[in-house]
């Protein structure tokens, strides 16, 4: 059975005079720009009535109506792929990622991801947008994920995302000692020098990433960060920046450095560790539907561990 979406838009007066593709972006932030176009061209987002270009200037008190056909979003396959699911209902899934996962498929990765997986175990959210994916987690990052099941559910927490009401803790172990917690308000935008890399930069967008001291060790820190904002690799640009890297980044540490003043063991540990050590520990939002704030938590992966109980045994 076909999936419509139907909307209603009055044009605001701080839209007036934009293309109407570039307002119909701002007024469904859910839908890529690339979609809207298509719907615009089809005849199922009219202005006024009329089915006109995309290119069209809006002026205010215009109406734009959308009553638009969902289509399967990419032309991902279903795999087989096991879930670490904590919690689900009619309009969410909480999935707890494991080291090695990618999330989104894209060049090199059409297989195996997380997105794959979803299709599988939830055929219907093909029509949800990025197939319910809100937010990312590094391929080599693990922990808690929220995934949208219903075109509601993603646009309330989609929502909650740019109004930082959702709440993201990560855990991290980083090399140097930490005099205590702190804040990194520094923006973040595409590396000019390396355009697979993020930087601080400022012409970038805001970001913002709290962090605590968790346990101090002879060389590191364990610590927990609290996002603000959610920039692409956030926390390990921002600690790289204040010179805190994470244990096993080597896009952003650098060169492995073993520490003269740790135990052969923990020099050991090092070398092997081969992700970065962070970890999204929690969870907090508003239930799209019932309005609930829930949490969820969950335990560090064993490599982090088995890291953090190396780290923390006394020197020989």
């Amino acid at each position: 059975m076909s999936q419509f979406v139907e909307a209603d838009f009055v044009v605001p007066f701080e839209l007036s005079d934009n293309r109407f593709d570039q307002v119909l972006t701002e007024l469904m932030p859910d839908y890529s720009r690339s979609r809207l176009q298509q719907w615009i061209k089809q005849g199922q987002a009219t202005l006024n009535g009329k089915t006109l270009k995309p290119k069209e200037k809006v002026k205010v008190n215009d109406l734009i109506e959308v009553k638009a056909e969902l289509e399967d979003q990419g032309d991902w396959l279903p795999e087989d792929i096991a879930l670490d699911i904590v919690y689900q209902d009619d309009d969410i899934l909480i999935i707890n990622k494991p080291a090695g996962m990618v999330v989104h498929p894209a060049a090199g990765n059409y297989n195996g991801t997380l997105v794959n997986a979803l299709l599988h175990h939830f055929p219907d959210i093909k029509t949800v947008p990025r197939a319910g994916i809100v937010h990312r987690l590094d391929k080599d990052t693990t922990g808690l994920m929220v995934v949208a099941k219903t075109l509601t559910a993603h646009a309330h927490i989609v929502q909650q995302l740019q109004s930082r009401e959702m709440g993201r803790e990560y855990e991290a172990v980083v090399c140097g000692v930490m005099t205590g917690g702190g804040k990194v308000d520094q923006p973040i935008a595409r590396s000019p020098k390396n355009r697979k890399k993020m930087a601080v930069h400022p012409f970038g967008k805001k970001a913002v990433t709290h962090y605590r001291v968790l346990e101090k060790f002879a060389a590191h820190t364990h610590i927990r960060v609290k996002l603000e904002t959610g920039r692409t690799h956030q926390i390990r640009v921002h600690m790289s920046h204040i010179n805190y890297p994470l244990i096993g980044d080597s896009t952003y540490a650098g060169r492995l450095k073993i520490p003269s003043n740790v135990s052969e063991a923990v020099k050991q540990s090092l070398r092997t560790f081969s992700r970065q050590a962070l970890h999204a520990k929690k969870i907090t939002l508003i239930h799209p539907n019932t309005g609930e704030e829930m949490s969820w938590e969950s335990e560090l992966p064993e490599d982090m561990q088995t890291l953090l109980d190396t780290l923390s045994e006394p020197e020989e």
